[in-house]
């Protein structure tokens, strides 16, 4: 299990961000006491998150292969998640002490929270221009959608590796394709910003698709991102050689398209975008295409992510095994500030990249976290 820290001290925030395993960061002593809300989500390395995710639950009702194993996993008790009021609070202390700029919901799947529409709602009701957006399967979004926009919530990401049933089947271990593609019509449909569509490309199972999936995308004014599998699966089965590399990405997707880079600014983004014009006529852009390429392309100095777990901890990097928990100090009744300074103290101690002091995803020195990606929230 993560390490929780206790409310720290500034002379220990270095040891408890420090790893026994190899590849450890040695961190120096921590200023962060010093930190003023001016300064927001600062790290030791420079970085400043100001793009926040938030997990809303750990249950999904899917079962895909790159993250959680047949039997689902040991959810927590209802307790144990974040309630409603305090995620509003979490998100209006981000946004309006801690300089957070927009707002990811995730999950486990977050479209099986019954109060996911007033979460939206609460939140919206205190940052009138805050983008906010919501990554989900689609399972159930047909009945959502118009709700969510009504709520509040700006853009939807919806998560769909196959057009083929069988074959979503075979990754999801569930048969409801139909279902996830009423959901993005309906996204769609009730103007839900730009549809994003993110797709894991798994070697001998859908990799051949991605030029299918593009076509799918561009032709319904969708974007898609193909995302490289990354060491967060349950059955810890991920090996370096066994993914889809971004490159191959490009080579699979140039049999059908010219790609180019997209001349906007990608900031923060993990995604490094291109724009997408069909060999058959190569002058005319029908769209663009993401990648994100955490694994061969890692993009860690640029990152400006802050994650909370959907039971309050805080995850200063997608692959640290350290976490802090803020939900008990919400429940301890603590005022704003005290909350402002853990969070703070919990990012400043953010590792250089890949959880470690390098990047090196598959490396040796590098070690899985023990939550999958469901647990952590994207």
């Amino acid at each position: 299990m993560p390490v929780i820290s206790p409310s720290p001290s500034t002379s220990d925030i270095g040891a408890r961000d420090a790893r026994a395993a190899g590849g450890a960061e040695q961190v120096p002593p921590s200023p962060a006491s010093a930190l003023t809300p001016a300064d927001g989500l600062l790290d030791r390395h420079g970085r400043r998150a100001t793009d926040m995710r938030l997990s809303l639950t750990d249950k999904c009702n899917l079962r895909c292969t790159y993250c959680m194993p047949a039997e689902g996993l040991d959810w927590l008790a209802r307790d144990k998640v974040l309630a409603r009021d305090e995620i509003v609070r979490l998100v209006r202390l981000g946004v309006d002490r801690l300089g957070v700029r927009e707002l990811r919901l995730t999950g486990g799947e977050p479209l099986v929270r019954a109060d996911l529409v007033e979460i939206v709602a609460g939140i919206r009701a205190n940052h009138p221009d805050l983008p906010i957006s919501l990554t989900t399967n689609g399972l159930g979004l047909d009945k959502k959608a118009q709700a969510l926009k009504d709520a509040g919530l700006t853009r939807i990401n919806v998560s769909l590796d196959s057009l083929h049933p069988d074959t979503f089947a075979q990754l999801t271990r569930r048969p409801f394709l139909d279902r996830v593609l009423r959901g993005v019509e309906e996204a769609a449909r009730v103007g839900l910003g730009l549809v994003k569509i993110n797709a894991v490309l798994m070697r001998g199972i859908n990799d051949a698709e991605a030029p299918a999936l593009l076509e799918w995308a561009v032709s319904r004014g969708f974007e898609l991102r193909f995302i490289e599998q990354m060491p967060l699966d349950a059955d810890h089965g991920w090996t370096r050689d066994g993914m889809i590399t971004a490159a191959e990405m490009r080579t699979l997707l140039e049999r059908d398209f010219v790609l180019t880079p997209d001349p906007r600014e990608r900031g923060g983004a993990p995604a490094q975008r291109w724009e997408v014009r069909r060999n058959a006529d190569p002058a005319t852009v029908v769209g663009t295409v993401g990648i994100i390429a955490s694994v061969t392309e890692p993009f860690c100095a640029e990152c400006v992510r802050t994650r909370i777990t959907a039971e309050g901890k805080v995850r200063s990097c997608l692959f640290s095994h350290h976490e802090t928990d803020l939900l008990a100090l919400l429940r301890s009744g603590v005022d704003d500030d005290a909350v402002v300074r853990r969070w703070q103290e919990a990012m400043w101690g953010k590792p250089k990249a890949h959880g470690m002091g390098h990047t090196g995803l598959g490396d040796a020195d590098y070690v899985q976290p023990d939550r999958t990606m469901s647990a952590i929230g994207g």
